[in-house]
């Protein structure tokens, strides 16, 4: 039995049910981290203090310092793997009927993809909530370059990987402005202001996520071009690079990013989930 089929068969209740379940508490972690990450963003720009770790690690380890911040702690990384479980049975259930064909499976190794994403986090966030430390590392994306660079033609790859990176930044941008993010909440209980006020939120949210996104990608392809693992780079550095162009720059984005929180908080509560 796969990893994937023994999480799946620990869900408690019935699948659909339980995975649901799974799926509203991950889109909730994801925005508490997003909200946090965003707020020291923000507080960053307002001291004008480059030096600020505003990354998800960084928000996750705020969570330290609050009231029963272990059970906190354990909350995001339960729901962060619920969120990965989520994903990973969106590919293999083809829940959104994207077919076999080579969109259908290009769209089922973005879910995969997107559930990975998270998972350093959630160990993370686990090792915290059970131990009271964690070892933040090597930075994972600086850790990925090295062992690419270590490939045959891994400079190109790497390159490639960058122009990937930044081609998925810049698809969010695409998902903001394309009607097409109205699919993702059920907005049958809120009013016609709340449902826009979401929409709004959410367009501006995930504009501030594929920018982001984008300067990682470039990262990789800086760190490809110059066979230099060090030029690669996550989320701080990306933040950095926006604080280096002006408090506004980061400001502007950092917003963003807490809306982009706000809005995952709002898919946790009204959640289209299909297939399920």
């Amino acid at each position: 039995m796969s990893t994937a089929d023994t999480l799946l068969a620990a869900v408690p209740r019935s699948p659909s049910a339980g995975i649901k379940a799974l799926a509203r508490l991950g889109f909730a972690a994801i925005g508490v981290v997003y909200v946090l990450m965003g707020v020291l963003a923000l507080l960053a720009a307002l001291s004008r203090d480059h030096g600020v770790q505003a990354d998800k690690e960084a928000a996750v380890k705020h969570l330290q310092d609050l009231p029963a911040g272990n059970l906190l702690l354990g909350l995001i990384a339960v729901g962060l793997l619920g969120y990965i479980i989520w994903r990973f049975t969106q590919a293999i259930r083809d829940t959104e009927s994207q077919g076999s064909g080579a969109k259908g499976w290009s769209f089922r190794l973005w879910y995969i993809c997107s559930g990975l994403f998270y998972s350093g986090l959630a160990l993370y966030a686990g090792r915290l909530a059970l131990s009271g430390h964690a070892d933040e590392g090597t930075d994972a994306s600086k850790s990925l370059a090295a062992t690419i660079l270590g490939w045959p033609s891994g400079d190109w790859l790497l390159i490639f990987l960058g122009l990937v990176t930044i081609g998925i930044g810049l698809f969010q941008g695409y998902r903001a402005y394309s009607h097409k993010l109205q699919s993702d909440v059920d907005g049958q209980d809120l009013t016609g202001t709340q449902q826009r006020l979401v929409y709004r939120a959410a367009q501006v949210g995930v504009t501030a996520r594929g920018v982001v996104v984008s300067l990682i990608g470039y990262f990789f392809v800086e760190a490809g071009w110059q066979s230099r693992a060090a030029e690669a780079g996550s989320t701080n550095e990306a933040l950095g690079l926006l604080a280096g162009m002006g408090p506004l720059v980061l400001g502007v984005v950092a917003a963003g990013l807490v809306l982009y929180g706000l809005y995952s908080l709002v898919q946790a509560r009204y959640p289209i989930l299909h297939g399920l």
